[in-house]
């Protein structure tokens, strides 16, 4: 998937009398440029055949990095020469953007911990000290008076990586061995470690090549992980590890053949299973294995059905079935008994419902609560196992995000759930489920005295050009004047249908302090207004995604929000996808775009079986092998569809190390976009040379890209401190 995360004081705005009496088109010809001369690609000749439409590829040269080819370092250079002229062109921001680095650094509690949560008899929290970039993963045995033990200084481990990804923390059942995944390139190809808790040893047990998560069976010495093929990094076998044995003598006990599923391996949370999912956007299966006997066979729950999705969850008399089936388009819960998991033997749980999306579930031994959609808001609710009587939590905020939190005990009436707004802090909750009392155990810290009164946050339906209505999500400080010359930056991903729900994020302080709006589109492709919100935005319908955010753009224009001239868009991954197509379709609508490491070359790497992820998707864009979906897919792809007209000014960015969306997509969409554009509007490139995807691992380092984005939108409003 094509993911990626968005990391994202106060002064007197006095551009607003000045900016009210320039037209559109005065306002985008005052920003000053330095004379740096803009790199120019060498064009060579490369010819795509097929379906019997033939298309110039003049930047197919670029993809050699990886490939290791003759034109390897010519692409190396080639990104220095961006590096250097988006360094040269937004050098007169670089005093602001330190400025921008450190207000941002400074709201962040640098010496600050988790809330606990218990786990088999020791409570885990998560560690920071003042200046380290990185954490201290902790545990007391018992209760929170116990002495501390630190099992992972990250740190400490950390030191000499430019970059240090760790995760997968998987304890043994006995408490003696800690798994886990390190990735030091960014390329999500995790080495999975065993660390003695007891004596401190990092065991010689190595495997590479994972997803970095490894499962623990009740024996405590075998381990299940998935394993990444080493060209295309999907994951497409799970193994069988024994503490002490060659990592090379691993047993493969799932070998997946359907190249367009993602597979995984999970232990469920009352300890009995070892469950294998395979699972693609129609249809998926799930294998189970006694936790008991890690040598035994995988068995099939219920073999895959076409177009027929469903997950598992294990209770101690039953299991649930949470699926699409028989057209349940929104999900329903159904029960089956342990022994008999096919679905004839199924029995409806929960029923299916039109206007609520069953997003998923989380069992407890005598509770289970169910996140939900409902016109495009968050929901929980939780039900008796004993006596099936159920009810909702409820919140007072307009727009809001809720969600399950970690939740790691089974035999518990206490519900752990994170709650957060564009204009509240992130907050942990515990709730007590038989009691219906609910106690704050933790809200993020925003130094430097922030107020949350001080902002407005809304929730706006926009038209779209079908005549759906598409929710907005909007926040702005107080004074924030509705006169058409206010700066609005947009931002949306629209894909997979992940849903970007409104939550709070202390650096976006900088921008709205500065008289900023930022709204979230939450446009079709998503799946914040149900699963036919997903279907409407992908495949043969894609173009919807694309048009309801120019839409929304639009109704925010008509609406007195912003004018063109002042409108900003930002979105990243198949997000990015997403701004190159709103620009080749509407480019007169944005004075400014960021697209961060941008899905745009999408018929070219959905042809290439070899990059990562390809075939995965093929449920999402389209096979192009098939002559409908190749000609929808290449008259909206970013990169086929450039056009010698103007472009707003765009600022891009990607990673060398890129494994999602790789980095040569970017650098041929602006090589192109150079020699085609009208006009004088900037193209930028900026490429992280030693990250990947998902940007700078320490927790300080991300600040910088944030600072170099909202420079450059600082720079195209004017705004200079």
């Amino acid at each position: 998937m094509r993911t990626m995360r968005t990391k994202d004081y106060t002064i007197i705005l006095l551009m607003g009398a000045i900016l009210s009496s320039c037209s559109s088109q005065e306002q985008r010809d005052t920003v000053e440029w330095p004379s740096a001369t803009a790199p120019l690609a060498e064009a060579k000749a490369f010819k795509r055949i097929i379906h019997g439409d033939t298309v110039q590829d003049n930047y197919f040269w670029m993809n050699d990095y990886f490939k290791k080819g003759p034109d390897s370092n010519k692409v190396i250079q080639y990104l220095e020469a961006e590096n250097a002229y988006t360094a040269a062109m937004l050098k007169d921001t670089e005093p602001f953007q330190g400025k921008l680095f450190d207000e941002m650094k400074a709201r962040i509690k640098e010496k600050d911990e988790s809330v606990p949560y218990l786990e088999n008899g020791y409570y885990y929290y998560r560690r920071t000290e003042e200046g380290k970039q990185y954490y201290k993963l902790c545990r007391k045995k018992g209760n929170l008076n116990a002495p501390e033990e630190v099992l992972l200084d990250i740190d400490a481990l950390a030191d000499g990586f430019p970059y240090y990804a760790v995760g997968g923390f998987s304890v043994s059942p006995d408490n003696k061995l800690l798994a886990y995944g390190v990735d030091t390139v960014s390329r999500r190809e995790y080495v999975l470690h065993v660390k003695n808790l007891e004596t401190g040893e990092i065991l010689k047990d190595r495997v590479a090549r994972t997803e970095g998560d490894a499962v623990w069976a009740n024996d405590n010495k075998t381990l299940f992980y998935t394993a990444k093929n080493p060209v295309t990094l999907l994951s497409e076998k799970i193994k069988r590890h024994t503490l002490g044995t060659d990592g090379k003598s691993d047993v493969v006990v799932y070998d997946e053949k359907d190249n367009t599923n993602y597979i995984g391996v999970e232990k469920s949370k009352n300890g009995k299973f070892i469950l294998i999912t395979s699972m693609g956007t129609l249809s998926s299966e799930v294998f189970i294995l006694d936790a008991n006997q890690p040598n035994g066979a995988f068995k099939s729950f219920q073999p895959r059905i076409k177009d027929v999705l469903y997950s598992v969850t294990a209770l101690e008399d039953r299991f649930l079935v949470l699926t699409n089936d028989e057209g349940a388009l929104n999900f329903k819960v159904m029960e089956t008994p342990l022994d008999k998991t096919t679905k004839a033997n199924w029995k409806e749980f929960i029923g299916h419902r039109k206007d609520v999306l069953v997003s998923s579930l989380d069992e407890f031994k005598d509770f289970l609560v169910v996140s939900e959609r409902k016109n495009g808001l968050t929901q929980l609710f939780v039900q008796s196992l004993r006596d099936n009587n159920k009810h909702y939590l409820t919140f007072d905020e307009e727009t809001y995000t809720v969600s399950s939190s970690t939740n790691v005990e089974y035999n518990t009436d206490v519900l752990r759930y994170g709650y957060s707004s564009l204009i509240t802090p992130s907050s942990t909750y515990d709730y007590n489920m038989k009691t219906k009392n609910k106690e704050l155990k933790k809200q993020l810290e925003v130094l430097g005295g922030y107020d949350k009164s001080a902002y407005v946050t809304e929730r706006l339906f926009a038209t779209a050009t079908d005549g759906t209505k598409v929710p907005i999500s909007i926040v702005y400080k107080k004074g924030f004047k509705k006169n058409g010359q206010a700066p609005v930056l947009l931002y949306a991903y629209g894909s997979y249908g992940m849903s970007m729900d409104p939550t709070f994020n202390s650096s976006r302080l900088s921008l709205l302090d500065r008289g900023f709006a930022y709204a979230i589109v939450h446009i079709r492709g998503g799946e914040e207004m149900g699963r036919q919100w997903y279907e409407d935005g992908k495949m043969l319908k894609k173009k919807n995604t694309f048009s309801d955010f120019i839409d929304c753009g639009k109704f925010l224009i008509d609406q007195k929000y912003t004018s063109s001239a002042h409108l900003y868009a930002q979105g990243g991954s198949a997000g990015g996808l997403l701004m190159g197509a709103v620009i080749n379709m509407a480019p007169e609508l944005w004075n400014g775009v960021i697209a961060q490491v941008p899905f745009v070359d999408v018929v070219n790497t959905m042809l290439d079986e070899t990059i990562p992820l390809t075939t995965n998707e093929y449920d999402e864009w389209g096979n192009p092998n098939n002559k409908e979906a190749y000609m929808y897919m290449k008259s909206y792809s970013p990169y086929e569809n450039i056009e010698a007209k103007a472009y707003p000014n765009l600022l891009v960015t990607t990673g060398l190390h890129d494994s999602q969306v790789q980095y040569f997509e970017p650098a041929k969409w602006v090589a192109k976009l150079r020699v085609m554009k009208k006009g004088n509007n900037v193209v930028l490139l900026k490429t992280d040379m030693d990250y990947g995807h998902g940007g700078a691992s320490g927790r300080f380092d991300y600040l910088k890209d944030i600072a170099l984005n909202y420079a450059f939108l600082f720079k195209l409003e004017g705004i200079k401190k």
